[in-house]
């Protein structure tokens, strides 16, 4: 089985590296050190940043707060025995104590941070016997304020942050009840436009059997009336499935628009395209391959950029969706899957998908367009 290790977990991006530039301060002050003294603070840097590390990975668990502890201590020590500058740590724990759900942890934990903040500014007042200078205020104060304040603001972002993904749940939750609801209707419909249609045609042709021996006319008669009969329920059928909601080309465009845009990968549409000459059922197939595509996109590609173009001819609809992401190994199993479902979707309606690499993954489907007759007068 392949292991995979990663630095920090890749649904952070690139926030937890760029904390890591910070790691450059305590280690300068630590420079003036000498000794033993010196080693023992490159020792609690090197925890720090393991503690910074795991803190990552431990989000909602019993540990999280054994790790920040000892984080919270690292910068009590390096600020009283060493220099007051390694007060400014205090915005790694600072960061961390907001991610606390639970009201009454979230205030010992900032508790515990202005514990480690101030109580080193008092030890050197009593140790020097004076007090800080205005410039010296001016240095340390407003960052203090900031570091004591920020956990109220990270609470509150991955508060707004839950609620958006309960939101997206409970859409989710909605869509699903409204397609079990269309599936019973669309079962409620076909019952009532056949049951009864087919009981009849039952009956009926119970009774030409017993006819035919006795009279053929009538017999004849009654199996020209099992024809329109099911001719018109067939026409009952037909309508009925014309009715049924299919996904449109341009409703699906603005979904994936609003999937791209959710995880931060520009989105570019060309095309000026009026698709209500297509038949619906060939725009819901389309429109589920865009879908896929763009998932995949997602999933895969590490793009930045996403465009789609759509150009239709009197003979066929083109539609191509590139990202300038990685490529796509065209031996990758879970992208082989994907493609395969769109080859057998499209080959319903004559359609092809062709995927290339160039500059990032290129995505073409091709699909035949068959103009819808003229009703007929």
């Amino acid at each position: 089985m392949k292991l995979s290790f990663s630095i920090f977990p890749r649904k952070y991006g690139l926030f937890p590296y760029i904390f890591l530039v910070y790691f450059g301060f305590p280690i300068y002050y630590l420079t003036k050190e000498s000794g033993v003294k010196q080693l023992a603070g490159y020792g609690m840097v090197l925890l720090f940043l393991l503690t910074y590390r795991q803190l990552y990975f431990l989000m909602e668990k019993k540990a999280f707060s054994y790790w920040l502890a000892v984080q919270l201590i690292i910068v009590f020590i390096l600020s009283v025995f060493y220099s007051l500058n390694h007060i400014f740590l205090g915005f790694f724990p600072a960061n961390f104590i907001g991610w606390y759900r639970d009201k009454k942890v979230f205030k010992r934990g900032l508790f515990s941070l202005a514990f480690v903040e101030i109580v080193p500014f008092i030890y050197h007042v009593v140790r020097t016997e004076q007090f800080f200078t205005p410039k010296e205020l001016l240095y340390f104060v407003p960052f203090l304020i900031i570091m004591l304040i920020s956990p109220f603001g990270i609470r509150s972002m991955n508060r707004r942050m839950e609620l958006e993904q309960e939101l997206e749940r409970a859409n989710q939750r909605i869509e699903e009840l409204v397609k079990r609801e269309e599936r019973v209707r669309i079962a409620r419909d076909l019952h009532d436009t056949l049951g009864h249609t087919l009981s009849l045609l039952t009956l009926k042709s119970q009774l030409v059997q017993r006819l035919i021996p006795v009279d053929s006319e009538r017999a004849r008669s009654e199996a020209k009336e099992m024809e329109v009969t099911s001719r018109a329920a067939l026409k009952q059928v037909r309508e009925l499935v014309t009715d049924m909601r299919a996904i449109a080309i341009t409703e699906e465009l603005l979904e994936v628009q609003q999937i791209l845009r959710a995880a931060d990968i520009t989105y570019q549409y060309d095309g000026d395209i009026d698709f209500s000459n297509i038949p619906p059922f060939t725009q819901n197939i389309i429109s589920m391959c865009l879908k896929e595509a763009a998932t995949n996109v997602v999933k895969h590609s590490r793009a930045t950029h996403c465009s789609i173009s759509i150009n239709l001819s009197a003979e066929k609809l083109k539609a191509m969706v590139r990202d300038d992401g990685m490529g796509v190994p065209l031996s990758t199993v879970a992208f082989g899957n994907g493609l395969k479902g769109m080859e057998e979707r499209l080959a319903l309606i004559d359609g092809s998908v062709l995927l290339r690499n160039q500059n990032g993954a290129v995505l073409e489907i091709n699909v035949p367009i068959i103009k819808k007759e003229a009703a007929a007068v």
